[in-house]
């Protein structure tokens, strides 16, 4: 189908065509029609630059709820010429240009809008051209069997303290014995004690914080789903989400237990990829 600029085009040379029948101008046809078969062949030649084009491979990577993931897509070309401005997108997101030269092949990143948890299926992907002259675009859908896998949203706005990896003892007595180290201020809130606030930095002007103390590096947290359960469950998966991004940022070991089921200790990247797989796919 013709593209803006086509028609455009199209519009100038059918004006020239008829100021040239007007005055009788034997050149000014001759360029027209010259023009006129140049934009033919370049409509051959936007087809051309599809048709033929192989995906050699695909993957969907994995992403957190309503944030955006990235699809990896390999295409070859066989053929001898360079295929030039082709452009992948999969729906409701800005399409990745791309190019691939003659026996070669490519890998193209493309995004996608990650929905609510669990598993997402891609249904349609879109690949287009608009080569050589951009007058002509020509295009093709892809229905491919493509599955992603979405993760809860950690929590950004007032995030629960993660659980501490310790002997069901009282704060004070941990605190006293050196099993806790001092973390972070946090706001005051009304039932929190007034032992823990940080008066230093009240008397010098600062605003009523809480000194929260945290397990020392090393120490095996817990993450069970069963203490949170007075929130949603959507909520508290998220909340487990984040408290396991937190222990892999500090370099703990953790554990995920969801009602019985769930991953045992660890740390590292496949750690974190099979709490949060574990996350995703729970009652799913």
């Amino acid at each position: 189908m013709p593209t803006r600029t086509g028609l455009v085009t199209a519009v100038m040379l059918f004006v020239m065509f008829l100021a040239g029948v007007n005055y009788q101008n034997s050149l000014a046809l001759l360029l027209c029609f010259q023009l006129v078969a140049f934009a033919l062949v370049t409509m051959y030649e936007c087809h051309g630059s599809l048709n033929g084009l192989t995906i050699s491979s695909v993957h969907a990577e994995s992403a957190f709820a309503y944030g955006y993931g990235e699809l990896q897509f390999g295409f070859y070309n066989a053929g001898a010429t360079a295929r030039r401005s082709l452009r992948v997108r999969a729906t409701d997101v800005a399409a990745k240009h791309f190019e691939v030269g003659p026996h070669s092949s490519c890998l193209v990143t493309v995004r996608y809008q990650a929905l609510a948890r669990g598993r997402q299926r891609i249904d349609r992907l879109q690949i287009s051209s608009d080569a050589p002259l951009g007058l002509f675009r020509a295009w093709t859908w892809l229905h491919l069997p493509l599955e992603a896998l979405v993760y809860p949203a950690p929590v950004r706005l007032r995030p629960l303290p993660p659980p501490v990896g310790l002997p069901q003892r009282s704060e004070r007595e941990r605190r006293l014995s050196g099993e806790e180290e001092w973390a972070w201020l946090r706001p005051f809130r009304d039932s929190d004690s007034p032992r823990r606030v940080a008066w230093k930095a009240y008397a010098r002007g600062a605003p009523l914080m809480v000194a929260h103390y945290d397990a020392p590096a090393g120490a095996q947290r817990v993450l069970e789903l069963s203490t949170l359960h007075d929130l949603p469950l959507e909520r508290a998966l998220s909340q487990l989400a984040d408290w396991v991004l937190d222990c892999e940022r500090r370099g703990e070991s953790y554990a995920l237990d969801l009602d019985g089921h769930g991953v045992p200790a660890g740390h590292g990247v496949a750690h974190r990829r099979h709490c949060l797989e574990a996350l995703a796919l729970y009652e799913a």
